[in-house]
Parts: structure tokens; C-alpha cells; sequence
């Protein structure tokens, strides 16, 4: 027994050793094994990896391996990857993984500072995650929340905003219209472009963010700069 034992530890740490290798398509098929035959013994290696992993895909495996394994043994794990002061990859992956996970009990972490994070990549996947996480009757609140981030960073950044806020469904829609009477111009364009979105998603952001621009110079939805 004692043999096995100490067997089973080496394939271990041999396993966690490779989540360390040079070769990212090493780092691949190491994390899809660890998905494959979940263990306990790999949840912090797998952590601690996706906070540093340079490589998309590798990264991807990283969550889809940690979602393999107990909820009750990650989310916490995850959750603690949420404080200011981890690195923002640690974060964002930590937010991503939570989505992937579905665990409710994970709302409560999904605070106001993370979905309004200086760091464009936190910021966007903690708005991924809390429509993902969002408890029933919490998303009018949820909305208002996101619609302070109106007008923030450049299209991609906006794009990523409006389908969070889309999202929520019909919900949103008392927000956006506050929002298109603001005084900022960018967040007014920025609300009405995503009003369209949501009403015609073939519409395409940029063809909703010129429009909007267009009718908001107009003074449709609002005066003033």
C-alpha cells in the first residue's frame, strides 16, 4: 500500500511538474489529462498556473481542468484570487473560471470595485461573469452597475460592455434610457448604440455606435455635451 502510495505521489508531482514545461503543447495535453482524471491534488497547481500561463489555448485548458474537479474545493480557491492585490491575469482567469462553473455561491464576490477594475481585461471578464452569475430579481441592480462603465475604453472594450447589458434582457432597458439622457456624449452614444443592439443584434456595433452617434448630436436623446 505504502509502494502504491508513494507511487501515485510521483505520478503527481511529475503531472504538476509538466504544467511547467517550455513547451506550451506539453502544458496542453498535461492540463487536458488533469481534466480527464480530476484529483484534488492538482486544484492549486491548476490555480496557480492560469494566473501565469502566456498561451490562450493552455489557459483554456486550465479552466476546463479546474471545472472538472469538486465546486466545493475550487470556488473558494477561485474566489480568493479575486483580492486587488493578485496580478490581473490571476483575476480575470479566476473570473472566467468562475463563469465556466456556474456556482451562485460566487455572486457575492462579483463586488462593484472588480466590475468597475481599472484593468480593461478584469473589468470585462467580471462583466461576463456576473450575468453568468447573477441571482434571479438582482439584475436590475446588476444593470446599474454595469451602466456606469457607459462610454468607458475603446470598441472592443464597449462591445464587450453592451452584450453584458444586452444579456440581462428587457431588464436593462429603464437603465439605458436614464443613461441616454446623461450629460456625457460618449456614454449617451454609447447607451443608445446598445439600445439598437439589443433591438437588432444583426445591426453590428459599429454600424450602432455611428448611428447613435448621428442621433445623438441631433439632440434626440438629450442636450449638451
Amino acid at each position: 500500500m505504502q509502494k502504491e502510495q508513494q507511487k501515485e505521489d510521483a505520478n503527481t508531482a511529475r503531472a504538476v511538474r509538466g504544467l511547467e514545461h517550455s513547451d506550451s503543447s506539453i502544458r496542453l495535453r498535461v492540463a487536458l489529462a488533469m481534466g480527464t482524471s480530476p484529483d484534488s491534488r492538482y486544484v492549486d497547481k491548476l490555480i496557480e498556473r492560469c494566473a501565469i500561463e502566456p498561451e490562450f489555448l493552455v489557459r483554456e485548458m486550465l479552466t476546463w481542468a479546474i471545472t472538472r474537479h469538486s465546486g466545493a474545493m475550487t470556488v473558494p480557491r477561485l474566489i480568493d484570487e479575486l483580492r486587488p492585490e493578485r496580478a490581473p491575469q490571476a483575476r480575470s482567469q479566476a473570473l472566467h473560471t468562475l463563469s465556466k462553473i456556474g456556482d451562485r455561491q460566487a455572486w457575492p464576490a462579483i463586488t462593484r470595485a472588480l466590475l468597475a477594475d481599472t484593468d480593461d481585461e478584469v473589468a470585462r471578464t467580471a462583466w461576463r461573469a456576473a450575468v453568468a452569475l447573477v441571482p434571479e430579481g438582482e439584475e436590475p441592480e446588476l444593470a446599474g452597475a454595469l451602466a456606469t462603465q457607459l462610454g468607458r475604453g475603446e470598441r472592443e472594450i464597449q462591445m464587450s460592455l453592451s452584450r453584458a447589458l444586452i444579456a440581462l434582457g428587457e431588464t436593462v432597458m429603464p437603465t439605458l434610457r436614464a443613461a441616454t439622457e446623461g450629460s456625457s456624449f460618449r456614454v449617451r452614444v454609447h447607451a443608445v448604440a446598445t439600445e439598437r443592439l439589443s433591438r437588432d443584434p444583426e445591426a453590428g456595433f459599429e454600424r450602432a455606435i455611428e448611428e447613435a452617434k448621428r442621433t445623438v448630436a441631433l439632440g434626440a436623446t438629450g442636450q449638451g455635451e
